[in-house]
This record gives C-alpha cells, sequence and structure tokens, in this order.
C-alpha cells in the first residue's frame, strides 16, 4: 500500500510549493512511521509544545534525524532551519495525507477475549475511529453490551454496516470464520480490514486488508534474539552452515526446530529445501541444481496476501 499526499484545503499546504512532491509515491514503512511520528507530535501539543526540531522529533519515534526529514519531505514538510517544525502545521499535514481529516465507523466481529479487550481500548476513538458495531455468534454475547455498544449476530453485518456507515472493519474471529466473515464485510461495502484472526484472507483487488499475527511477531522476536546471543536452533539444528560443503542435514540461522533461515545456504552439495525461519517450517525457499537459490516465494505479512516475485 502507499499513500499520495493530498492538498491542504486551507491553500497553504507547503507541498504545493513544489508540484513534483505531490506526484512522488510515498513508500508503506514512511506511511507506518508517519502514524507514529502523529502520534509523538498529539504528545507535544498536549503539553503545550509549538516547534520540534527534527533531532528531537526523531529521537521520541526511534529514528534517525536523516531518515524523518526525508519522510517529510514526502509530504511537502521541511521545516525551519534553526527552529524545527511547526507542531500544529505538521499535525494538520501527517492527518491529512493517513486520510484523518474525517472519522472512520469502525465495526468489530467476534468479541471474545481478544475482540472484548479490542472494545474496550478507548484510543481507538481518540485517534478517529470510533467503535460503531460489535457482532458475534455466541448466543451468550448476542444481545449484551460491551463499551456501551449492543453485540449483533453476524446476521446483521450487511445491514448494520450500511446503515452506520462502517468503513473498516475488523476481524476477531477465529480463523475457521475468518473469511466467511471478510465476504460479508466486503458485501457490505466495507473496503478496508484489520485481520487479528490466523487466516489469509481472499478479497477483491479494491479492499485493503492489514493483518496482525502476534504469534508470527513473537517467532520473528525469537529469531533475532537468537541471532543476537549466537545459540543454536532447538532439536540439534546446525547453526550458520551456509556456504559449507558435504552437509546432508538441515542449516540454521537460530531458528525453531531446525528450519533454514531465510533460504540464504548455498552449499554445492547440500540437500533439502530451505524455509523461511518460522516454527511452523512455512517453504520459503527451493532447491536449484547442486545447491540451495534464494527465496521464491515471500509472504506479505502486511496484507496478509501470499506474494510472488517481481
Amino acid at each position: 500500500m502507499s499513500l499520495h499526499p493530498q492538498a491542504d484545503p486551507s491553500g497553504e499546504d507547503p507541498a504545493r510549493e513544489d508540484a513534483a512532491k505531490l506526484d512522488r509515491v510515498i513508500p508503506e514503512a514512511t506511511v507506518a512511521r508517519l502514524a507514529v511520528y502523529l502520534r509523538v507530535l498529539g504528545d507535544l501539543a498536549t503539553t503545550g509544545g509549538e516547534t520540534v526540531s527534527s533531532e528531537d522529533l526523531s529521537a521520541a519515534a526511534g529514528v534517525n534525524s536523516a531518515k524523518l526529514r526525508k519522510d517529510l519531505s514526502y509530504i511537502g514538510s521541511n521545516g525551519t532551519r534553526g527552529v524545527g517544525y511547526e507542531v500544529s502545521r505538521l499535525v494538520h499535514q501527517i492527518e491529512h495525507t493517513l486520510g484523518l481529516t474525517q472519522r472512520h465507523a469502525v465495526a468489530l466481529v467476534g468479541v471474545g477475549n481478544l475482540g472484548h479487550a479490542l472494545a474496550g481500548y478507548s484510543g481507538f476513538a481518540g485517534r478517529g475511529f470510533p467503535l460503531r458495531a460489535l457482532f458475534d455468534v455466541d448466543p451468550d454475547l448476542v444481545g449484551i453490551h460491551i463499551a456501551g455498544i449492543l453485540v449483533e449476530h453476524i446476521d446483521r453485518i450487511a445491514e448494520v454496516c450500511v446503515q452506520r456507515g462502517v468503513t473498516i472493519g475488523v476481524i476477531a474471529t477465529p480463523g475457521s470464520a475468518a473469511q466467511a466473515v471478510c465476504n460479508q464485510l466486503v458485501g457490505a461495502g466495507v473496503r478496508s480490514i484489520l485481520n487479528f484472526a490466523p487466516a489469509v484472507l481472499q478479497v477483491p483487488e479494491e479492499v485493503e486488508v492489514r493483518k496482525v499475527d502476534l504469534a508470527v511477531e513473537m517467532q520473528i522476536l525469537s529469531f533475532h534474539v537468537a541471532r543476537r546471543h549466537g545459540e543454536p536452533a532447538l532439536n540439534g539444528a546446525i547453526l550458520n552452515s551456509s556456504n559449507g560443503t558435504g552437509s546432508n542435514g538441515t542449516a540454521s540461522n537460530g531458528a525453531a526446530n531446525g528450519s533454514v533461515a531465510n533460504g540464504s545456504a548455498h552449499s554445492s552439495q547440500v540437500v533439502g529445501a530451505s524455509v523461511n525461519g518460522t516454527a511452523n517450517g512455512s517453504v520459503n525457499g527451493s532447491v536449484n541444481g547442486s545447491g540451495l537459490s534464494d527465496p521464491v516465494v515471500s509472504a506479505d505479512g502486511g496484507n496478509g496476501r501470499a506474494v510472488l516475485p517481481q
């Protein structure tokens, strides 16, 4: 996903000074960081801060100042030398770029443990994402109120979403039910979906899906911890055995269950295909002649779709 900066209706958007910048596509990584900058700027605004330097803003956001300046250049904000950025102006520019000048009604499907916690989180409404509808199939949940909102049966998704102008759907159901729920949301005109279910959703091209898989994030952290400490993988896998010869087992770069990390082994006699360093052993590489090639298939963790190489 990439965003194009939008013009400031006030006529004072500095991006207008450079028309070329308006045509630049904003990388998705920058979009994610813009959201972080907005949160930091919001905290500064509440404490009365009127300006902020790139060094202070980047430190608070956890990035280096050069990357921050590059990110903000995409929205035409270059700051003032010796002064920095005007907080209120920068907030407006980022909000406009992220499409936050209008509020988005949210529907949450699945109010089990995770869904119940999400429904009770006040931060969504405070950032322009008010929760407007809750759905479930459990008769013990349908008909009760959570955070002041009546839990409806999922059979009413289409009707309720249309009535309440829902623009974003959040799926917190078991994986087996996620696709059917997704279909109902799409049928109701919802074009943005945040998926917490352990499932890859199939959606039309015009529908944007963001996948949040907490287990996968934990596995990624485990990989980096093991790599940092130079610990071998579990179950007797070989650590860092790429570029060796005569290997007839599986190599690992700190992944669990003896899987090959990142498909990076290049042995003249390696036997076996590589995997992507995850505990469940999802295949992400292939055998190429007598050695291992680079990965040929990747997974887009952001939107939960399978991605083929370009």
